[in-house]
C-alpha cells in the first residue's frame, strides 16, 4: 500500500473507532447476529489446579479476624509503611500482632527478586517469551517464587503483561511481546510457577500502561473491543490462573485514573472475571480516598497518603461507609489465608538454591536466543581468530534498569566466555569500539588545571572549582561524571552557568539503566551532552563530602575520542578471521526511547567494522526493536536482549553452535522510525495535550503490518535455526473447544534444531467488524533430529476465533469458513487450508 493510501486507511479507522467509540463497535457487532450468535463460554480461560486457583468463598478465619479488628487496624492493612527491618524490598505492609496477622513484604521481580541480597538474575521476560514455551515460563516463575520466599518476601510485584504497543516504551524488556495470545499463555504459566512456591504474584499494570513517557498523567482513550481483544487478554488469563494480586496502573483510561476506575476495577476485573484477590496501586499512583476505594482499589503503596489518616477520617465523618473498608481488608486477608499466612500453615521458607536458579537462567537464555540473520554460513563460529568488539563484550549486561534490576550471584564477561570456549591456541582479541565511560579531561584544556580523575572530598568538607575549559574546535562533548554515594548528592557541575547533570525528578535517579549508569569499579555514572563552540567556557564544580566522604571523576567523550575508538576496532577486526561485535541499548523504567536506532556511535562503528570484515556477527543486547541500516553488511545478527547472569555462557553456546538458537521474535521489528503503527501520529503515541488514542484498535503489532501491507525489517515470529524445516500435510477440523490443526514438521537439515511452527487464523466472513488479516491462533516448540519428522496437533481456542461485543459484554464466535495457515513467522506462511466454523 502506498504511503498516502496507508494514511487514508488509518484516518478511516481512527474515525470509526474513536468518534463512534464503543457504540459504533456494538452496532457493528450486532449487525451480524444472524451468523455469529453470542457464545458466552467461547474460549473462557479454564480453572487451574486448586493450589493456584482462586478461592470461591470467604474463609471463616477471615470473618473472625475482621470482626476483631479495630478501624485503625483495618486501615493499617490497606497501605504501605516503613519496614522496621528492611530487606531492600519495594514495599511493606505491617501486620496486626495482637491477632496474629503477619506483615507483608513486597519485592519487585520481573526477572528475579529485587532486594539488597543476591538473587538469580534471570533473562528479561521478553527473552523468556522468545522461546514460545509456557512450560519454561512456569519453571522461570518457580525460580522467582522459591527465591522470593527464601529472601523473606511474601508478595512478588510481577509479572508484567502489558503488551508491547510501541517500540519506544522503556519497559518493553519487562513484558512478553505484542501478541495477546502468546502473552496470555506465558503470564498464566509464570503465575502458576510463582504461586506454586507459596509467593503471591501480582500481575501488572492494570491497564493500558504501554509507555513510560507521561505515564503518570496520560489519558488513554480506547474502545471496549480493543481493550478486551488486545490489552486485557493477558490480565484475564492471569486472573484465571489465580493471581493473588493486581497492580493498578499510573495512567488514566477513558478519562479516569486506572487506580480509581470502576469500569476496570469492578465491572471488568471482579464482576466479569470473578477476581477475588486484592488490587494495589503502583507506587504513588493513588489520587483519591473515597473515589478510589469505592471504585475497587484495596491498597495504597508505598504509603498512606490517601488510605491512611484520610481513610479513617472519611469513615468517621460518614462520607464513606465502613463496609468498603471491610471489603478491602477481606480481600487482603483472604489471599493471605489462601497462602497459609494467617495460620502458619505455609511451608517453611526454603533456602536459596543458586545452582538450580543458574541452570534455569542458562536454559532460558539459550532457548530465547533469536538469530535474525545468518548469511554465508557466518555462524556457528569456526576456528579462525576472533575479534570481540564493544563495551558489552567485556561488561556483562545482565538486566535492564529500574525495578527489573537484580543483584546477581555472578555475571561473567562474554569475552572471557568466548576465550574459554575457543580454547588454548585460539586467538581472541578485543577492542572497545564505543566508549561508555569517557576518557580523562586533559589538564591542558583546564585553567587552572586540576586532577579530574582522582578527586576525593573528606566527610563534612566541601570542594569547589571555578575555572575555564578551553575548546580548540567546535564539537559535541559528552561529559561523564563518576561518583560515589547517593545519586541525589552528587557533585554539582555547571558549564557556562547550566547544570550538566541535573537531578531527575520523582524516582528517576533510582530507575536508571542496567549498564551505562555504573562504572566497572562500582561508581555511579551520569552523562550530559553539550554542543561546544570554540573558545573558553566557564566550568564550576561543587562537591560535598557529606557524612561518609565522596570520590568522583569527570571525563569526556568527543568526536576525536570516538574516532580513535573506531579506528582501533577497525584495526583489530581487519586482523581477525571473524568478528563478534556486541551492540547495546540500555532501557529503564521511567523513560522511553526516542528512536529505535542504536544509541551513540554504534551504527558508525558497525559500518566501519563490517567494511573491513564482512564475517561480522552483531550481538544485540537491546530492550526492544532496533533499526539496522547496516544489516546487509553483516554476516549475522543475534538478538539476546538482556540475557541475565548466564548471558555470557548462553551467547557463547549459540555463537559456537553448541546449541541451536531457539528463539523467535515476540514483536515486529520495523525498518525505521517512519514505518510502524505510530509513526507520524503523535495522537497515538506519545499523545497530545495529555490524551493518547489507541486508534489502531485491534490491529496491534503484526496485525497492523499485515493490514497496511507495510514491510517490517523482521516479522513477528521470525527466528533462524542452524538447520531447516519443512511443513506439510495440513488439516483442520472443528472441535467442541475450537479447532484442532494438525500438520507435519520435518527437519530437512543436517543438525538437530528447534522449530517453532505457528498457526494463524483468518477472519470470519460472518462478523461485520474490521478484522485482522490473520491472528496468531497457536504454536508449538519442538526439537527435531536431522531427518526426523513429527506430526503434531495444535489446539485453537474458541476465544481466539471470537470478537468482543461491547453491548453484550461477551464474546461473539466468528463463524463461517476461515483460513488457517502454518508457518515459521507471521510473514513466512508455508501451508494453508480452510475450515468451517459453526456454533
Amino acid at each position: 500500500m502506498t504511503e498516502p493510501a496507508t494514511r487514508r486507511a488509518l484516518a478511516r479507522r481512527s474515525a470509526l473507532r474513536l468518534l463512534g467509540g464503543a457504540v459504533a463497535v456494538a452496532a457493528a457487532a450486532t449487525g451480524s447476529t444472524s451468523a455469529a450468535q453470542a457464545t458466552p463460554s467461547a474460549g473462557r480461560p479454564s480453572t487451574v489446579r486448586p493450589s493456584t486457583g482462586r478461592p470461591t468463598t470467604a474463609r471463616p478465619r477471615v470473618d473472625r479476624l475482621l470482626s476483631l479488628l479495630t478501624l485503625d487496624e483495618k486501615i493499617s492493612l490497606l497501605h504501605g509503611a516503613t519496614d522496621p527491618a528492611p530487606l531492600g524490598q519495594a514495599g511493606f505492609v505491617p501486620g496486626v500482632e495482637r491477632l496474629g496477622i503477619p506483615p507483608l513484604r513486597l519485592a519487585d521481580g520481573p526477572a528475579g527478586v529485587r532486594v539488597t541480597k543476591h538473587a538469580t538474575a534471570l533473562p528479561a521476560p521478553v527473552l523468556l517469551a522468545s522461546a514460545f514455551d509456557p512450560e519454561l515460563a512456569r519453571r522461570y516463575g518457580q525460580v522467582i517464587g522459591r527465591e522470593g520466599r527464601a529472601l523473606g518476601q511474601d508478595v512478588l510485584l510481577s509479572p508484567m503483561v502489558n503488551l508491547i504497543r510501541t517500540p519506544y516504551a522503556g519497559r518493553n524488556f519487562e513484558t512478553f511481546g505484542e501478541d495477546p495470545l502468546l502473552s496470555s499463555d506465558l503470564v498464566a504459566a509464570e503465575i502458576e510457577g510463582i504461586q506454586g512456591e507459596g509467593l503471591v504474584a501480582t500481575v501488572k499494570h492494570f491497564a493500558l500502561n504501554n509507555q513510560e513517557k507521561d505515564r503518570t498523567s496520560v489519558d488513554v482513550r480506547v474502545d471496549a473491543r480493543t481493550m478486551h481483544e488486545v490489552e486485557l487478554r493477558g490480565f484475564e488469563a492471569a486472573v484465571a490462573a489465580g493471581t493473588g494480586a493486581v497492580m493498578g496502573a499510573y495512567n488514566k483510561v477513558n478519562g479516569t485514573f486506572a487506580c480509581e476506575n470502576s469500569t476496570l476495577l469492578t465491572e471488568v476485573l471482579r464482576d466479569l472475571w470473578g477476581f477475588e484477590g486484592w488490587v494495589m496501586t503502583d507506587w504513588s499512583a493513588a489520587h483519591s480516598t473515597v473515589k478510589a476505594i469505592t471504585a475497587g482499589l484495596d491498597m495504597e503503596m508505598p504509603d498512606g497518603k490517601h488510605f491512611g489518616t484520610a481513610l479513617g477520617t472519611a469513615v468517621r465523618d460518614g462520607s464513606l461507609p465502613e463496609r468498603h473498608v471491610d471489603t478491602a481488608v477481606r480481600r487482603v486477608l483472604t489471599v493471605m489465608d489462601r497462602f497459609g499466612l494467617l495460620d502458619e500453615s505455609a511451608p517453611p521458607r526454603p533456602a536459596r538454591d543458586p545452582e538450580a536458579g543458574a541452570a534455569v537462567a542458562l536454559e532460558v537464555a539459550k532457548a530465547g536466543a533469536t538469530l535474525l540473520r545468518n548469511a554465508h554460513g557466518t555462524l556457528p563460529l569456526g576456528r579462525d581468530d576472533i575479534a570481540v568488539i564493544g563495551p558489552s563484550g567485556t561488561l556483562p549486561f545482565a538486566s535492564g534498569g529500574g525495578s527489573a534490576h537484580v543483584v546477581p550471584d555472578r555475571a561473567d564477561s562474554p569475552l572471557d566466555a568466548l576465550r574459554s570456549r575457543a580454547g588454548q591456541g585460539a586467538r581472541v582479541t578485543y577492542a572497545l569500539g564505543e566508549d561508555l565511560f569517557g576518557k580523562a579531561v586533559p589538564a591542558s584544556v583546564l585553567t587552572p588545571a586540576f586532577d579530574t580523575e582522582h578527586q576525593g572530598v573528606a566527610a563534612g568538607e566541601t570542594w569547589t572549582y571555578d575555572g575555564t575549559l578551553t575548546v580548540a574546535e567546535p564539537d559535541e562533548w559528552t561529559f561523564v561524571l563518576h561518583f560515589s554515594g547517593d545519586p541525589v548528592r552528587r557533585p554539582k557541575v555547571l558549564l557556562d552557568g547550566v547544570e550538566l547533570f541535573p537531578i531527575t525528578p520523582d524516582f528517576g535517579e533510582y530507575f536508571m539503566g542496567g549498564l551505562v549508569t555504573s562504572a566497572p569499579d562500582g561508581l555511579t555514572v551520569r552523562r550530559g551532552t553539550r554542543q561546544l563552540a570554540r573558545g573558553a567556557h566557564r566550568l564550576r564544580v561543587t562537591a560535598e563530602g557529606g557524612a561518609a566522604g565522596l570520590t568522583f571523576r569527570l571525563r569526556r567523550i568527543t568526536s576525536a575520542t570516538r574516532a580513535d575508538d573506531v579506528a582501533e576496532a577497525v584495526r583489530v577486526a581487519r586482523a581477525a578471521g571473524q568478528v563478534v561485535l556486541f551492540a547495546h541499548e540500555d532501557a529503564t523504567e521511567g523513560q522511553d526511547r526516542t528512536t529505535i536506532a542504536l544509541p551513540g556511535n554504534q551504527a558508525r562503528l558497525i559500518e566501519a567494522v563490517t567494511a573491513v570484515n564482512p564475517r561480522t556477527t552483531v550481538v544485540l543486547n537491546t530492550s526492544s526493536a532496533t533499526s539496522m541500516p547496516w544489516l546487509e553488511r553483516t554476516g549475522a545478527v543475534l538478538q539476546m536482549y538482556y540475557p541475565g547472569q548466564e548471558g555470557a555462557a548462553a551467547t557463547t553456546a549459540v555463537l559456537f553452535g553448541d546449541c541451536d538458537p531457539g528463539g523467535r521474535l515476540t514483536q515486529t521489528f520495523p525498518v525505521d522510525d517512519d514505518h510502524h503503527p505510530h509513526a507520524g501520529n503523535p495522537r497515538r503515541y506519545p499523545g497530545t495535550d495529555g490524551v493518547e488514542e489507541y486508534s489502531e484498535g485491534v490491529f496491534a503489532g503484526h496485525r497492523w503490518y499485515d493490514a497496511e501491507d507495510v514491510r517490517p525489517l523482521f516479522p513477528f515470529g521470525h527466528g533462524l535455526s542452524y538447520t531447516s524445516f519443512s511443513y506439510g500435510d495440513l488439516a483442520a477440523r472443528r472441535t467442541r473447544d475450537g479447532l484442532a490443526v494438525t500438520f507435519t514438521v520435518r527437519n530437512t537439515g543436517r543438525r538437530t534444531g528447534v522449530a517453532v511452527p505457528q498457526v494463524y487464523a483468518g477472519p470470519s466472513p460472518d462478523v461485520r467488524l474490521e478484522q485482522p488479516v490473520r491472528v496468531l491462533a497457536g504454536y508449538r516448540r519442538l526439537t527435531l533430529r536431522p531427518g526426523e519428522r513429527r506430526r503434531i496437533t495444535v489446539s485453537v481456542a474458541a476465544r481466539t476465533l471470537s470478537s468482543w461485543d461491547p453491548r453484550r459484554r461477551d464474546w461473539v464466535l466468528g463463524t463461517g469458513r476461515r483460513a488457517v495457515w502454518v508457518g515459521a513467522s507471521s510473514r513466512d506462511l508455508r501451508v494453508r487450508t480452510s475450515v468451517e466454523v459453526d456454533q
